[in-house]
């Protein structure tokens, strides 16, 4: 069987993380690209995940963001060699890492954190899981409002 280099919710955490650094510096990705000497669109793959980011790269990228090798990794748990696998073997900490590699999970964070009132933080949350159980469950079909509930004009 071949040895298939599959990314992971942690690629995807370190493609946002490097996403995130390369605009606080106001770099595009082809001038990030023209500096470490690859094509724009391996950045592209990089930031979304799509490709492993290997550690000679990974050091390169420290060297021309600024960074150390750990703002890569800010915030992730350690897997656990314990945990459940998935059904192709890989381990997924379900943690910060997969959760912030959610499309528009930073935005809908970046906005939730502007809320000042506890009050609208609740109801944000509530909103978020009535979305996230209707996309799991079937629809519920719609009644009609009943007779007595109808006031002429």
């Amino acid at each position: 069987m071949a040895n298939e280099r599959r990314s992971t919710p942690v690629d995807a955490y370190v493609g946002r993380r490097l996403k995130q650094q390369r605009e606080a510096l106001s770099l595009s990705q082809e001038k990030l690209a023209e500096m470490l000497g690859i094509s724009f669109q391996q950045v592209q793959k990089y930031e979304r995940g799509l490709n492993r980011v290997g550690a000679s790269r990974l050091f390169q990228l420290c060297g021309v963001l600024g960074v150390e090798v750990g703002f890569f990794f800010d915030g992730l748990k350690p897997l656990n060699p314990s945990s459940v696998a998935d059904g192709d073997g890989h381990r997924d900490p379900l943690s910060t890492a997969a959760l912030l590699a959610a499309p528009g999970a930073l935005d809908l964070l970046s906005e939730y954190a502007r809320l000042k009132s506890p009050g609208q933080r609740r109801k944000v949350v509530e909103l978020v899981r009535i979305l996230a159980s209707e996309d799991s469950e079937p629809p519920l079909p719609e009644l009609a409002a009943p007779p007595s509930a109808v006031t002429p004009g």
